[in-house]
């Protein structure tokens, strides 16, 4: 008989909820107050069921290891894993990161083979307060900041990730970093990154992402793609400027304020919105024709659905896969793993719109084709 397999699985029901509204984080009861209150709902524990979900031919074979309730005990029920609930109850809205570290810590305790944890940076460094380097780890990314290297890819490709590694396909692990930011920090446009540590995770180029690469901001090849954009620009069309150091000369060309972590957006070349969130950006796309000029996050390739929650599947639907700009420099496309770029909107679907090849703006009346995909 196959050896049952032990999997503690652990969901931040909070995270990723500060995205949509712009709020640069979910850490901190307030934050998390704010964002229900602008009527957010909480979407980490769909994540974590797109990713639990790819283990349903090992279903037979794995034991869960959760709490009752929002942190893993509904989303294991629900998709009909056998569970070993390991404390009380834990509803949405009542957790903390207390909670994540004990329960990482009874994983290890119980002799996981794997902990699968959904989440962003802050539930990462909670898991290795607990875990350190003594447990295999695979992160599913559902929160705003994803600069850690120990989360997949996609939530797919977590579960991925998993089922290979449980099935003896991939027994190598590596060392990959624990990063976070200083929130306060951040929501200042100051972005300040911090390695806390590392922990293990499979060996599994393909489904794991890097870990978060900084623009090289003296690059002059930024001044050209500025350029490029705004001499492209047309009158009375919207333009909604992603965050980032590539998009933010963009800003600075044409001499407007601007949110170096947020998105902005420029009629006519003046700013009529900053640091919108969904609603706000919603409100801009219901009235006037839009474009969307986003950059790529170096080292990983994501150009949706990491740091710019704010750009909802609606949104993106709204305005067009057709009417996003993408800018990047050679050598942050060059940097990428597998030489491609990846949407996780969390909208399959609309994922799947994107996937072929794109022009990226890499300087001025300069583009370079580059693929756009998944991590499957």
């Amino acid at each position: 008989m196959e050896k049952v397999k032990k999997v503690g699985f652990v969901i931040n029901p909070v995270a990723g909820i500060g995205g949509k509204v712009g709020l640069k984080g979910s850490d901190g009861r307030e934050i998390q107050e704010e964002a229900m209150e602008k009527g957010i709902l909480p979407e980490a524990h769909i994540k974590a069921e797109r990713a639990l979900r790819q283990l349903l031919p090992l279903q037979n074979n794995i034991e869960i290891i959760t709490f009752k309730g929002a942190m893993g005990g509904d989303s294991a029920e629900a998709l009909g894993f056998r569970a070993e609930f390991a404390g009380g109850e834990k509803k949405y809205g009542h957790t903390e990161p207390a909670d994540t570290e004990a329960l990482a810590e009874t994983a290890l305790r119980e002799n996981a083979d794997l902990i699968l944890f959904a989440g962003g940076d802050g539930t990462a460094r909670n898991i290795y307060r607990a875990v350190g380097n003594r447990v295999p780890v695979i992160g599913i990314p559902a929160g705003v900041k994803i600069h850690s290297a120990v989360y997949a890819v996609t939530p797919e490709s977590a579960g991925q990730a998993a089922m290979q590694y449980l099935q003896g396909g991939t027994q190598k692990t590596r060392e990959a970093e624990v990063m976070d930011l200083d929130e306060e920090l951040y929501r200042q446009g100051v972005v300040a990154p911090r390695l806390y540590g590392y922990m293990v995770v499979p060996e599994n180029r393909q489904k794991m992402q890097n870990v978060k690469m900084r623009s090289v901001s003296e690059n002059v090849n930024l001044d050209c793609i500025a350029t490029d954009v705004i001499k492209s620009m047309e009158e009375d069309v919207v333009y909604l400027i992603g965050a980032g150091t590539t998009t933010r000369n963009i800003m600075e060309i044409l001499g407007q304020d601007y949110t170096l972590i947020g998105i902005d957006a420029v009629r006519n070349g003046q700013l009529i919105g900053k640091d919108l969130d969904e609603p706000g950006i919603w409100d801009i796309v219901s009235k006037y024709r839009c474009e969307i000029v986003l950059t790529v996050i170096g080292g990983q390739g994501h150009i949706l659905g990491r740091g710019n929650q704010q750009i909802s599947p609606r949104i993106v639907r709204k305005v067009g896969v057709s009417g996003i700009k993408i800018v990047a420099t050679k050598e942050k496309l060059l940097s990428l793993p597998l030489h491609r770029l990846l949407v996780d909107t969390g909208d399959a679907e609309l994922d799947e719109e994107f996937r072929g090849y794109v022009r990226v703006i890499t300087g001025l009346d300069e583009r370079t084709m580059c693929a756009v995909g998944t991590a499957d």
